[in-house]
């Protein structure tokens, strides 16, 4: 048996953690999806659209399409686990799939831009500690009563910036046209704020919150596309305000008057600038 079969085995049997078994295929199936990019060699096709004024082109990759269904994927085998869990009950499990989802659709762009040798093995190997740790901690998050919920909770939180981190880096690497990079990072930004407002109040969903903090990271990043900046200064430019934004309705959700609860997003804000100029 595998050392981390025998690890998920002694543990399973606590209501909190999912079945290794389970997990072990969910994240061999992810990892051979990315895998399979590599070994079939398909034509490069190229949307192109016409119009008065107007011309839209965009390639069709054989990657893209692997990784959408990879976070396809992800989303039908983590509604597999959390379906499992003893108090889940008829509840929907909606808010357990967005992390896991967005961390496949993540990984996918730095996995095959990654050469061959072992480099790619240490990529795939990142992927699979990154995909191990969400579908716990997720799997965890469910019962609030649970011994490490409140690890769990604050695993997912640094997880959801960490993945945006990535994300923009990696948008910014591959020189993202900005017709793709806006919509991109507004979808990324929602889904995450919304699930980390969830984690902060699981009594309501802030649809509001998550659909204003996607609007304006989306304009900076818009904003920031024809800067010369590198790809970790494009990143931190954004996780600043994403992470202020989240912070300053968790404040203001607690009826912290409003100069109170905006001051430790400015200073988070102030900071990530500041890294983003200094940082080469």
């Amino acid at each position: 048996m595998r050392p981390h079969s025998i690890i998920f085995s002694v543990l399973e049997n606590r209501s909190y953690l999912p079945s290794a078994d389970r997990v072990s295929v969910l994240i061999a199936s992810v990892l051979l999806t990315f895998a399979l990019t590599r070994l079939i060699q398909s034509p490069r096709l190229t949307l192109t659209v016409t119009l008065p004024g107007f011309y839209f082109a965009y390639p069709l990759t054989l990657a893209a399409a692997m990784t959408t269904l990879a976070a396809a994927l992800t989303a039908t085998g983590m509604d597999w686990l959390t379906r499992a869990h003893p108090t889940l009950g008829q509840k929907s499990n909606l808010e357990y799939l967005m992390l896991p989802t967005l961390t496949a659709f993540v990984i996918g762009a730095p996995l095959a831009a990654l050469p061959n040798g072992a480099v790619l093995l240490v990529g795939f190997a990142f992927g699979a500690i990154l995909l191990a740790s969400v579908f716990l901690a997720e799997y965890i998050a469910i019962d609030p009563s649970a011994p490490s919920y409140a690890f769990a909770r604050a695993g997912l939180t640094a997880l959801a910036y960490a993945l945006f981190l990535i994300l923009a880096v990696s948008l910014r690497f591959s020189g993202a046209r900005m017709f793709l990079l806006t919509p991109i990072i507004f979808i990324a930004v929602g889904l995450i704020s919304l699930r980390i407002l969830r984690l902060d109040d699981a009594q309501r969903w802030n649809f509001h919150w998550a659909f204003g903090a996607g609007v304006v990271c989306a304009q900076i990043g818009a904003g920031l596309h024809y800067w010369s900046l590198t790809p970790i200064q494009f990143g931190l430019a954004l996780v600043g305000p994403l992470y202020a934004l989240t912070m300053l309705s968790a404040n203001l959700a607690e009826n912290i008057p409003l100069r109170r609860a905006a001051l430790g997003p400015a200073v988070v804000v102030g900071l990530a600038l500041v890294s983003a100029i200094f940082l080469k």
